[in-house]
Order: structure tokens, then sequence, then C-alpha cells
């Protein structure tokens, strides 16, 4: 069974005193596969499997449908095909995620102005302002969830509790379309029958660490002294995951918090070896992080290129500009010179990635001084235009037509669809 199947609900009751719960951490249910079905809505309700189908492919995202048969995300495509073989492949459009994502974050902000965004589907917010003009955190995350599906036919998850990581914890055990309040005098009461995987910062092998020492509770680890801890997992996680277990988070919500890079990569069906195709996906994806960071209104100094090659060794190599940019011909031109500079145009490519690192709030189309010819910046700005009224591929480079990539994925931001 999956761990994110939705088996396990829990939903909180009418009347709980919210009063201390004055975080709430908001997640999309399956996003990435909720949004394919808005055009598809006679497959809702049936096991569906977002990915390029492919023989070298990976599972995007899958519906609640699929993960009963034990889909996740990340998964080979192979495998899930023989967990689900019923299930239904749909190609993902990562355009539209991010439409939808912003539709989101847009119903956040106006709820209130402490919104921190957790990549493309998640975000805390603190409301501990906004009993004054909405009311109680139980009546903004009602209201939240409410306009969500009105406005984008998509349903979220919300916790409500009065830390960061009990509301996380919270929102994915209300998964799918629920909402759960912790109150503060509640939280342990909650926390310790969890399983210790339920900790942030538990991966697999800390947990199986923490299992061959016979702790499979949050509440094991609470009452296990910090000294043993320390011992386990080393001083720095062993105080952290005691803080966490007795439900002591200090950290705040913050605001407008800045991705520290974005980035778009491609596995090819079969490996290539000629630099022009190299180079037309170079350009595809520089323009897909571009206009990342123009949505994002950022921009960003340092351009990183990944190749990987047939024999599955990676090298990355990187420019750091003189100004941040956000202009998609710009980022191009110099991923080229970094690619040219590798020496390796005809080694055999497997994958190809372009990335933008040291992200910084900008954009809103002002020129600097590389712009000495702004022909580029204003044709990638009616690219934008044309593209948010009729949908991502609508309008492109000739050069891009017909290009026959591989498949495609994303290097930041596009991580997890829960």
């Amino acid at each position: 069974m999956s761990k994110q199947d939705g088996s396990g609900r829990q939903v909180t009751a009418a009347g709980v005193d919210d009063a201390s719960a004055t975080v709430l951490h908001v997640d999309m249910d399956a996003f990435f596969a909720s949004v394919e079905l808005l055009e598809r809505p006679e497959l809702r309700g049936r096991p569906v499997i977002v990915a390029h189908d492919s023989a070298r492919s990976v599972v995007t995202a899958a519906t609640y449908e699929a993960r009963k048969f034990g889909v996740n995300s990340a998964m080979p495509l192979a495998i899930a095909k023989r967990r689900c073989p019923q299930a239904i492949i749909l190609e993902p459009h990562f355009d539209r995620y991010t439409h939808f994502s912003g539709l989101v974050m847009a119903i956040c902000d106006d709820l209130t102005p402490s919104v921190e965004r957790l990549g493309i589907d998640e975000a805390f917010l603190d409301v501990a302002g906004s009993r004054k003009h909405i009311g109680p955190p139980t009546t903004v995350a009602t209201i939240l969830r409410r306009r969500v599906l009105d406005e984008t036919g998509l349903v979220c998850s919300v916790g409500a509790a009065a830390t960061k990581f009990v509301a996380k914890l919270a929102s994915s055990k209300a998964k799918p379309d629920g909402l759960l309040v912790i109150p503060k005098d509640g939280t342990l009461d909650f926390l310790h029958p969890q399983p210790i995987s339920g900790l942030w910062g538990v991966g697999g092998k800390t947990e199986e660490t923490l299992v061959r020492h016979g702790l499979r509770t949050i509440g094991d680890l609470a009452q296990t002294p910090v000294a043993s801890l320390k011992s386990m997992v080393g001083v720095a996680a062993g105080e952290k995951l005691h803080d966490l277990a007795w439900g002591i988070d200090p950290r705040t919500v913050q605001p407008r918090a800045v991705e520290k890079s974005v980035g778009h990569e491609v596995t090819f069906e079969t490996d290539v070896t000629d630099p022009a195709v190299i180079r037309r996906e170079l350009l595809r994806l520089s323009s897909m992080v571009a206009v990342r960071l123009r949505g994002g209104g950022a921009v960003g100094r340092t351009v990183v290129l990944k190749l990987r090659f047939g024999d599955f060794t990676t090298i990355t190599r990187s420019r750091t500009l003189a100004e941040a940019t956000d202009l998609g011909r710009r980022i191009y031109d110099e991923v080229c010179e970094v690619y040219e500079a590798t020496g390796k145009q005809y080694a055999r490519v497997r994958l190809v990635g372009v990335r933008v690192e040291q992200l910084s709030e900008g954009g809103g189309g002002q020129l600097g001084l590389w712009d000495d010819n702004d022909g580029w910046r204003e044709a990638e700005d009616v690219m934008d235009a044309v593209s948010a009224r009729f949908g991502r591929g609508s309008v492109t480079q000739a050069s891009l037509l017909g290009n026959n990539r591989g498949r495609e994925s994303e290097a930041k931001g596009f991580a997890r669809d829960a």
C-alpha cells in the first residue's frame, strides 16, 4: 500500500478550539494528476498515472486510485505498470501546473500577507492577523479550500496547528480533501502515536536506524534520552528530532520566500550524439526556465549546465553573469558557451539540463546594461502574453518547431505531488 493513498484519513469535527492553531499548511491533493483530469473529467475515479510513456520514464504523479496499487511518484513507469496494469497514462504539462499554482497562491495571498511558498503545490500561512477581518483559523481554512475548488476546480487539504511541523503533518493526515486542526494543547496527543517516519527529517536510512533501536513511534523517540538519540543519528539531528517529538518548532512563516534555483531537464529516448540536437534542447530549456523566472518575479545570476552521458556519468558546469537576468536568450547564449567549453560535443548524451541559481527578486521587464538590443525581450514578452491567453505551446520559436524531444522533468520545483 502506498503511504499517500488516503488510508487513515483524519479530519476535524465541528467545534474544535482553534485559537492557538494559527499556522496553516495547504497542500494540493495529487496536484499534477488533478490538473490533468480537468482536461479529462471522464477519467475521475479511475487509476491514472502522469508520465511520459517511454522505456526510461518515471512516474510524475498518480491519482489516489492508482496509489492504492502501490504506485508512487518518482517510481519507474515500468514498475508502476506492473503494479497497476489497468492504469491510464497521461502526458505531463508543466505549464498547466505553473498556471494553476499561481491561481492557488493568489488565493492564499488574498487571505493573509504571511504566505511561505513551498515548491509549486503547497504553502504555509500565518493567519494570526486574519481573525479580525476574516475569522478564526478554521474559518480561514474553510474559505481557502472552498475558493480553491470554486476558482480552479481542484481540491486541497489543510492542516492547522501552533507550529509549522505539526501543521504540515496534519495536512498529510487530512488527505484527500480534508481539514485537520490540532490545538496547541492537543499537540502531543496527536504527535506521539504517529509513526517515526512522520517526523520532519526522518528519511529511509534514519528510520531504519531508529527502528533498529526499537523506536517505532514519535512517542517512543520523545521518551528516549537526547544523549542516546545523538549517538544514533548525530548531535544536531538528535536534538532537532527530540524537539520536534515534543512539539517544539521555533520556525516562523517566512513570506515571499524565493526559490534557490529554477531548472528544467530532459532525458532523451535514445542517447544523442548530434550537437545540433543538444543546442536545440538548450534553447527550449532556457526558454522554459526564463518563463518561470518571469512568472515568479525573479532574476538569476548563475547559469548551470547539466549533462548525463550514456554511461550514466554526470557533469555540471556553471557560469556567473555580471548582471542577473530573466531573459531566455541570455540564458541560452551563456549555457551554449558552457556546453562548448566542455569539449563533449560528440559524446553520447542521455540527459541535458539547464538551471539558473543565485535568484533574487527582480524582473518586471527592466533592461540591464547587457540588453543593448531589446528585441529579444520584446519577443519573449509577447510570447508570455500569448501563452497566458491561449496556453503554453501556442507560440514558440521557429527553431523549436518539430522538436522530437525526450522525457522532460523538473530540476527544481516539481519534486513532489501529494
